[in-house]
């Protein structure tokens, strides 16, 4: 079981994992071992509240398919065990960040003093601007 909030936890079994080969470092073995790790997570049939579920879709952006499967590829590592906790951390922190509720915005308006003060700009921008005219039409 995966903590994502004090009170509400994942099941592993509901994580899916992929191994491919890497690019990068690792040497010779490099082309012989599968250590990139791709994390797959079903979020059409997991077991997170709607509102968390429409808050992930929207913080993970390109990396949900059109299926709603979320995918997490992790090859920053060396060993495969290494780039599975990698992936599995960066679930977590994304499920954490899901399950903030954003702060609504209130909407504020400009202050007497502000308005003032733009309309005090203008007034001189538009005298150095009538200094510049040429007045004489003959």
């Amino acid at each position: 079981m995966l903590e994502i909030t004090p009170s509400f936890f994942i099941d592993e079994h509901e994580l899916q994992f992929d191994y491919t080969r890497a690019s990068g470092p690792g040497g010779q073995n490099v082309n012989k071992v599968a250590t990139a790790a791709q994390l797959r997570f079903d979020l059409t049939s997991s077991s997170l509240p709607e509102e968390v579920k429409t808050r992930l879709t929207h913080l993970a952006g390109r990396r949900i398919t059109s299926e709603g499967i979320l995918l997490i590829e992790a090859k920053r590592f060396r060993t495969q065990e290494q780039n599975r906790a990698d992936a599995i951390q960066r679930f977590v922190e994304l499920a954490r960040k899901s399950f903030a509720k954003p702060k609504p915005r209130r909407k504020t308006r400009p202050t007497k003093a502000s308005k003032e003060e733009r309309l005090n700009v203008k007034k001189r921008r538009g005298e150095i601007k009538k200094i510049r005219q040429n007045k004489s039409f003959e």
